[in-house]
């Protein structure tokens, strides 16, 4: 297999699996041929390689740069803005994670957390479901605390604490 069809194959491989995780398949896309790329790349060069609109690399690349994952790179001579992938793949994990849980896990606790107050009835009903509330806001808060772990370690780290997590 010639390189470039093996990045072609990566890209959309990187794509689709990305929407099994709630990721917009073009931005996956997007950011996959900015990682696989030796030299930064324009909206030009994305659009061109992707054949997506102007339009959608500009919304993609922004939310990239959003997440922390991409940034813009200076090229001498060039008047274009040109992006580029953090090449760590540790560091890519470890942001990446960061996000998702700011963006996902932090709001649930807060709204766990506010249901289990709020709902003031004495009933058995009521009880039952601040129970399942708490037990849910339990496991939410051990995930969190294991991905602030995760985003604070070294990669030697986690891996062998997975690994002994796995041998249990």
């Amino acid at each position: 297999m010639e390189l470039q069809e093996a990045k072609l194959k990566y890209i959309h491989t990187w794509g689709s699996l990305a929407t099994s995780w709630g990721i917009n398949k073009t931005m996956a896309q997007v950011h996959a041929l900015l990682l696989v790329s030796t030299e930064p790349l324009s909206a030009e060069d994305i659009m061109e390689t992707l054949k997506i609109s102007r339009g959608n690399v500009n919304m993609n690349v922004r939310a990239l740069i959003d997440w922390g994952i991409v940034s813009k790179e200076f090229v001498v001579g060039e008047r274009k803005e040109f992006f580029v992938a953090d090449k760590d793949i540790w560091e890519l994990f470890k942001q990446v994670t960061k996000e998702r849980k700011k963006r996902e896990i932090e709001p649930v606790l807060k709204v766990l957390e506010e249901l289990q107050k709020d709902v003031q009835e004495n009933t058995e009903e009521a009880a039952a479901f601040k129970k399942v509330m708490n037990d849910l806001s339990s496991v939410t808060n051990t995930v969190n605390g294991i991905l602030d772990k995760a985003i604070k370690a070294d990669e030697h780290w986690l891996l062998s604490s997975f690994t002994k997590m796995i041998k249990k």
